[in-house]
């Protein structure tokens, strides 16, 4: 799933749908800035550029693996890949690469009518659905020992699923009452502008109205919000938990058809369409401005990197992306030149964790660096299970254990002290490497417009850009060296910290790896000490994770 804008629970115990608000609010390319000069813990971007004045870089192409990109938006039109070697239009494979007409990138959930997946299900749920068919009136005496304990898993899926269908009916139902009602006190009242006294002042037997008008009285008049900002929030609940409902945990939604594929064959190819946007390219077009919108241009904002091309891949509907399309996104970017490739994304369950494993084996062969979203459910990813990640399932004794090619970032605050992690963001001292800014993050949104989102989908594309910047301007250095510059440079925070989505305090090395935060500038500074090795050699010192530098084949994934 991708990790959309991250929500508040709001007064008198209503989950409300609200973005994150503060009491005070940092610029919007407060990313972009020095903590030393500026006041604010980005990541030194234009120190970083002073210190690059005067180099020239390769252009370098970053994958955004996603729910869509919009190639025509004003900051990045001018930096979005296109594929020389196709002719735009013609209906012909003129590259023979596959895939047809691939100008921009590749949608591996569209269909070859042009129609595209928008809404999936949850992995828990396609999972429990094939379960479903084994055991559905079955009794455990009559299971083997094995399939005993496919049958516990199945059953505790299955109480998962109906809690969630109730719990998210039940919300979706009283955020519809409370439309209503607020619909029904602008109605009564008869006002375009409505205050805080009219809200005081008003009467109603109906206690949903009644309800409904306090909390505006005293949770949104009064924050400077308007009812409009009300019921757009209101609005936004209804679809949320309604989605919930008819497609994240529905059994019986399957939107596939849609792709026409053989999806039990995880290694099939050549399948989806050229839609690089889709029907909702909001979190894609974002993730793709942090990393490379136009900088210089007088317009919207600036990206982290000056020499990177945009490659489009669709594999992530609003619901869980699937492992046979994520395995081919990946093998598509590093077969068309990629050597970053962001992946903002991520579910609790793996339907076919081996495919994805393989896909990772084939872009650490080939060079190519992959930086992962670490989750927005504040979490801890050393004891919860998170996917894809970087631990292979299968482990042989002289095979790597893990991926050296993969960074996991956490997302950070604008905020300072205990606040710095942002408290939604997921973490980990063994499996979040290093975190990045992730909160108010101000980028590009499709038809030309800018939004700020959260999330650690925020913070990944932010160390993707700098990975971009240091493997232009220093190409020898491998991505594994580039993963190692990035996680050495990190910016110690030495402050006691709380934990994601709780009161107690850790230190942060405790949060993650490094223990640190990106730093753009000083990891140009360390790039620049560091020579060149062959792709299969190590920098001793390093504090990035430990496993072999990796072996095997390095064919394309396909049938074990």
């Amino acid at each position: 799933m991708n990790f959309r804008k991250v929500f508040l629970v709001a007064a008198l115990s209503i989950p409300m749908m609200v973005s994150a608000q503060y009491s005070d609010k940092a610029p919007d390319n407060w990313f972009h800035l020095d903590a030393t000069s500026d006041g604010f813990s980005g990541v030194s971007t234009e120190k970083m550029y002073k210190e690059l004045s005067g180099k020239k870089a390769n252009t370098v192409i970053v994958a955004v693996i996603d729910s869509g990109v919009d190639a025509e938006h004003e900051d990045l039109k001018d930096v979005m890949w296109v594929n020389a070697k196709e002719i735009p239009g013609n209906g012909i494979d003129d590259d023979k690469n596959g895939y047809i007409d691939d100008i921009h990138g590749w949608n591996f959930i569209g269909g070859k009518d042009g129609k595209n997946v928008h809404h999936d299900l949850l992995e828990i749920t396609r999972l429990y659905r094939d379960y479903d068919k084994q055991f559905k009136n079955k009794s455990e005496d009559d299971l083997s020992k094995k399939e005993k304990k496919k049958y516990k898993q199945y059953k505790e899926m299955e109480e998962i699923i109906k809690e969630k269908q109730e719990e998210n009916a039940g919300n979706a139902m009283l955020y519809g009452g409370l439309l209503n009602a607020v619909n029904a006190i602008e109605l009564a009242i008869g006002k375009d502008n409505i205050t805080k006294k009219d809200l005081e002042n008003f009467e109603s037997d109906d206690p949903m109205i009644a309800r409904a008008a306090a909390i505006l009285a005293s949770n949104i008049i009064e924050k400077g919000s308007t009812i409009n900002d009300f019921k757009k929030q209101l609005e936004g609940g209804v679809e949320h938990f309604t989605n919930q409902v008819e497609y994240y945990y529905n059994p019986e939604f399957n939107p596939r058809a849609i792709v026409g594929d053989n999806y039990k064959d995880t290694y099939q190819k050549n399948y989806g369409n050229n839609d690089v946007e889709g029907p909702d390219a909001g979190h894609g077009t974002h993730v793709a401005g942090i990393i490379a919108a136009s900088r210089g241009n007088g317009i919207g904002m600036d990206g982290i990197a000056n020499n990177v091309k945009i490659m489009s891949i669709r594999t992530v509907p609003d619901g869980d992306e699937r492992d046979k399309d994520v395995a081919n996104a990946i093998i598509y970017a590093v077969d068309n030149g990629a050597k970053v490739i962001n992946m903002s994304f991520g579910k609790g369950y793996s339907y076919d964790k081996n495919a994805v494993d393989k896909a990772v084996k084939y872009a650490a062969k080939k060079d190519v660096l992959l930086v992962h979203a670490a989750g927005n459910s504040n979490q801890d990813n050393d004891n919860t299970n998170n996917f894809p990640n970087d631990k292979y399932q299968k482990k042989g004794l002289f095979k790597p254990k893990m991926a050296e090619n993969w960074l996991e970032i956490g997302a950070l605050s604008w905020k300072k002290g205990e606040d710095a992690p942002a408290n939604f963001s997921n973490y980990g001292k063994e499996n979040v490497d290093v975190f990045s800014p992730g909160v108010d993050i101000y980028s590009t949104t499709p038809n030309n417009k800018y939004e700020h989102f959260n999330g650690t989908s925020m913070a990944a594309p932010v160390t993707a850009g700098i990975a971009a910047v240091i493997r232009g301007y220093y190409p020898k250095l491998t991505a594994e060296q580039v993963k190692d510059v990035i996680m050495r440079s990190a910016v110690k925070q030495n402050q006691k910290v709380k934990v994601p989505g709780s009161d107690k305090k850790v230190s942060f090395s405790d949060l993650c790896r490094t223990g640190g935060t990106v730093n753009a500038y000083k990891a140009i500074q360390m790039a620049n000490k560091v020579k060149g090795k062959n792709k299969k050699a190590k920098i001793t010192g390093t504090t990035g994770t430990s496993g072999g530098s990796g072996s095997g084949s390095d064919k394309k994934p396909g049938r074990a």
